[in-house]
């Protein structure tokens, strides 16, 4: 069975809040705790490896918190992942650091390989807008943008 970890998890459900105060300015990491139910010290591993990357930058001081670095429009939950976890890799003979001894006689290598590239053509179609919008989908064409009341009512759904 194909799982994300949990670090890939958090630090997407923390990039939502962060987006979602996008337009009205940083987040603190105790209103990323105490709206997604993660602890403030796995958090803050999570939030420095994705400041490193440069997909989201601190704000000091007071009224400070987590800002994005760019648009949610701009940040694909591919990008996201890759920084928390590496690449997909769905079966240990396509992780980069374990190899395939088997790689030229395998019967099934070209489909796990496929497979593994679609996942990440999703994930790198899939934004942070999406989330906000409530279009976590596949097969859903973009549609033009929700009006206020309808995005209230997405992002109500999206945080149960």
């Amino acid at each position: 069975m194909l799982r994300l970890s949990t670090k890939s998890q958090y630090g997407v459900r923390a990039m939502f809040e962060i987006a979602n105060g996008y337009l009205s300015g940083p987040v603190t990491i105790k209103e990323i705790a105490e709206k997604q139910s993660v602890s403030i010290p796995y958090l803050e591993q999570i939030l420095n490896t994705l400041r490193k990357a440069g997909i989201i930058q601190s704000v000091k001081g007071p009224g400070g918190g987590y800002v994005l670095s760019k648009e949610p429009v701009h940040i694909s939950i591919g990008a996201i992942l890759r920084e928390l976890d590496g690449p997909v890799a769905i079966t240990s003979c396509l992780d980069p650091k374990e190899g395939c001894m088997r790689i030229d006689g395998c019967v099934t290598h070209l489909l796990w390989k496929s497979l593994g590239q679609k996942i990440e053509a999703f994930l790198d179609n899939m934004t942070l807008q999406d989330l906000i919008e409530g279009q976590p989908l596949a097969g859903v064409s973009r549609v033009s943008r929700k009006k206020k009341g309808e995005r209230k009512e997405s992002l109500i759904k999206l945080s149960l």
